[in-house]
C-alpha cells in the first residue's frame, strides 16, 4: 500500500532524520523525496515502495484510512523490543473509588 506525502513527513519528523538521510536510507534521490513531499509528483513504484521500506525498517509502522479511525492514514512509532505497552507503570495511577466492585476483565463488573 502507497503512504501519503504527510506520512513521509511526518515518520521523518517521529525519526528525527533528514530527506538527506531518508534518501540514504531508502535509495531513493533527495529530489525525490523532497518533489513527493511536497506534493509536486508521486515517485514511481519502485521508489515509493522503497520509501517506506526505509521508514519501516527504522521503526514505523503505517495506517491506513481503514484502520486509523476517522482520521485517515496516519502512523506511529513501533513499540521497544520486550515493552509490551507504551505505558510508563511508574506514571499509573489507580483511585480506589474506582475500583470498588470491579471484578476484572470478563467478570461483568
Amino acid at each position: 500500500m502507497p503512504i501519503t506525502p504527510a506520512q513521509s513527513r511526518a515518520a521523518r519528523a517521529l525519526l528525527n532524520i533528514s530527506q538527506p538521510q531518508l534518501a540514504e536510507l531508502s535509495g531513493a534521490s533527495v529530489s525525490t523525496i523532497r518533489d513527493f513531499e511536497t506534493g509536486k509528483r508521486t515517485p514511481i513504484a519502485n521508489n515509493l515502495a522503497a520509501i517506506r521500506s526505509a521508514l519501516e525498517a527504522a521503526g514505523i509502522i503505517f495506517f491506513d484510512g481503514i484502520y486509523s479511525g476517522p482520521g485517515g492514514p496516519g502512523l506511529r512509532l513501533r513499540a521497544a523490543a520486550g515493552s509490551a505497552t507504551d505505558i510508563e507503570e511508574s506514571e499509573v495511577i489507580q483511585y480506589p473509588e474506582f475500583l470498588e466492585g470491579d471484578g476484572g476483565p470478563g467478570s461483568g463488573g
